[in-house]
């Protein structure tokens, strides 16, 4: 039997470190993305229904959208997602990328409650220097919180290279404002593809972790306002979502246009229109066949119609288009009293809208 030939075959060698890699161009980066793909690593949350160069268009956004913040691409495509159509953190997230700045002394989020020095520090509560002033006074307001005042998530943050440290709370009477808080296990929900409501189990995430999201909201308050040329920018994920269904819901049904207000009874015409008002009257007084006082009606209307419409105009171009599109002069034609009358209006509101154009 013969013996096995040795094959000059190098050991495994052992320690070293794991380096990540990290494209340098665009290229090398929509080849990167193309193997997440391919690989069937994209997230669903980031392609949805997306396939082919869209898909992979969608991963190369984001690898370079996390690259903007430090993060290397598999960390990116964990930390984001795809909301409206625009980049969001997941919370932790927001908080990871943060802590990788190097520009954090210290980052401290969580739940609590009844802690008057955070919320001292949030500026719920006076200060130590109040205190010292008016004794007592940080307790008379303490009392005047109700308890979901007093129950929050809180984020106390310090930057390690300018010392600037901020405190915020969010609260639960701050969750019910906002129509955020949840607390019904089961709800209400439009089904679309049944076109009918359905009752269904809570699955918001204000119910099933409250003290989680409340600590998130106040982070991503507090690290965006203290930490905005490290995030610059990017919202969490819950509040993008908060904000795209607020979008979703609101009334873009085009408003008509309001009518302008009916302008006050024109004044009695001055003692120079004496002729016009004479023959007015003089007309009133005779008998007159029904023909006579239609004429009469449809004159008025007219006169309505064309005050009504100048008082909506603000120059004279506007006016004189009105005025060509009503045509008084083709309305009464051979009836130099109404057309007079018509002329008076039209001047009236000339000058009020340019004095110099009165008289």
């Amino acid at each position: 039997m013969n013996a096995p030939v040795k094959q000059n075959v190098p050991a495994l060698a052992g320690g070293g470190h794991v380096m990540a890699i990290v494209p340098q161009t665009f290229e090398e980066t929509f080849r990167v993305a193309k193997a997440v793909y391919l690989g069937g690593l994209a997230p669903a949350a980031l392609i949805g229904k997306l396939d082919g160069d869209a898909a992979i268009s969608a991963v190369t956004v984001a690898i370079m959208s996390g690259a903007e913040l430090g993060l290397k691409p598999m960390v990116a495509l964990r930390s984001f997602t795809v909301i409206n159509g625009k980049p969001a953190l997941y919370g932790d997230g927001l908080i990871n990328v943060v802590r990788q700045s190097g520009k954090v002394a210290y980052l401290r989020t969580g739940y609590a409650k009844d802690d008057k020095k955070l919320l001292r520090d949030a500026g719920v509560l006076p200060s130590l220097e109040d205190e010292e002033r008016e004794p007592g006074i940080t307790e008379r307001v303490f009392a005047r919180l109700s308890e979901d005042e007093r129950t929050f998530g809180y984020c106390a943050a310090k930057r390690s290279d300018t010392g600037e440290e901020k405190t915020v709370v969010f609260t639960v009477f701050d969750a019910i404002r906002a129509g955020l808080w949840q607390t019904e296990a089961i709800v209400t929900k439009w089904n679309k593809w049944d076109k009918k409501n359905e009752q269904k189990p809570n699955d918001s995430p204000w119910w099933r972790f409250p003290q989680r999201m409340l600590a998130w909201r106040a982070a991503g308050y507090c690290l965006r306002e203290l930490f905005g040329d490290v995030l610059g920018g990017i919202r969490d994920e819950f509040e993008a979502r908060e904000i795209a269904e607020a979008d979703d819901m609101r009334d873009i049904t085009p408003r008509d246009r309001p009518t302008p207000p009916k302008p006050p009874t024109p004044p009695e015409p001055p003692v120079e229109d004496a002729e016009v008002t004479d023959v007015t009257d003089e007309s009133s007084e005779q008998p007159t066949g029904d023909g006579e006082q239609e004429g009469q009606t449809d004159s008025a209307e007219f006169f309505t119609e064309l005050e009504e419409a100048l008082a909506g105009a603000m120059d004279e171009a506007t006016i004189e288009e009105i005025w060509t599109g009503l045509d008084p002069e083709g309305t009464f034609d051979g009836d130099d009293v109404n057309l007079d009358i018509a002329h008076k209006i039209k001047q009236r509101r000339l000058g009020q809208i340019n004095p110099m154009n009165g008289g």
